[in-house]
């Protein structure tokens, strides 16, 4: 059995349990904590992104207080495309999309290492996932090969309005619930329901809106 790389090592000990989840012959290349949403109505999970040469995947393994493991993957050989994406007033993250057949990925991570998993991911198709057998209908075809189409890498900015991004949902959320304690501490102080109360339901309003919108 071939030794593994160094940093595959590392890669392994510092996620616990990951070793008992790799494929036969698979090694991890690298690895960085990010934003996994893998579509078809999973919601997004914070954990470990990891590529290895033969699988990129989400992954999340803990024992206490309960044994809990999340691993999405998406196979090398399947993907065909891979976008850069930044979205404006997003400065310091950047999304990484991932497209096959059946589901789009998307991965969130900050700006170096999302450029990072990008140029790794790249370099790993090319020399791990060049082509792809295809079923054969005789004998006389059994070492017969297609060749995959190459997949289609890019870069790309998103438009989006403040109030429609990450960043102003979330400063919609966190200013409704400064208003809604702000309202009730005037209330408090001035026993007076007419200068607490406008401010906690226009409070309210805020964070039910940025929920809302959060969902969307």
């Amino acid at each position: 059995m071939a030794m593994k790389s160094e940093s595959a090592e590392k890669i392994l000990a510092r996620l616990k349990g990951l070793r008992n989840h790799m494929k036969p012959g698979e090694e991890p290349l690298f690895s960085i904590p990010g934003i996994w949403d893998g579509g078809q109505g999973q919601r997004s999970m914070a954990c470990d992104v990891v590529l290895t040469n033969q699988r990129l995947f989400g992954y999340v393994f803990s024992s206490f207080p309960r044994e809990r493991l999340f691993l999405d993957a998406i196979p090398l050989s399947s993907i065909k495309a891979v976008s850069l994406r930044q979205k404006s007033f997003e400065p310091i993250f950047r999304e990484l999309l991932i497209r096959n057949a059946q589901r789009n990925v998307y991965i969130r991570s900050r700006r170096q290492q999302i450029e990072g998993l990008y140029e790794a991911l790249r370099a790993a198709i090319e020399k791990f996932a060049p082509t792809a057998h295809v079923a054969l209908e005789n004998e006389e075809a059994e070492n017969t090969t297609a060749i995959r189409p190459t997949p289609i890498y890019g870069r790309e900015e998103i438009r989006t309005s403040f109030e429609r991004s990450p960043s102003g949902i979330t400063l919609l959320f966190v200013g409704g619930l400064l208003l809604e304690v702000i309202g009730v501490l005037l209330w408090l102080a001035t026993q007076s329901a007419q200068t607490g109360l406008p401010l906690f339901f226009a409070g309210l309003v805020a964070v039910v809106t940025a929920v809302l919108m959060r969902r969307r």
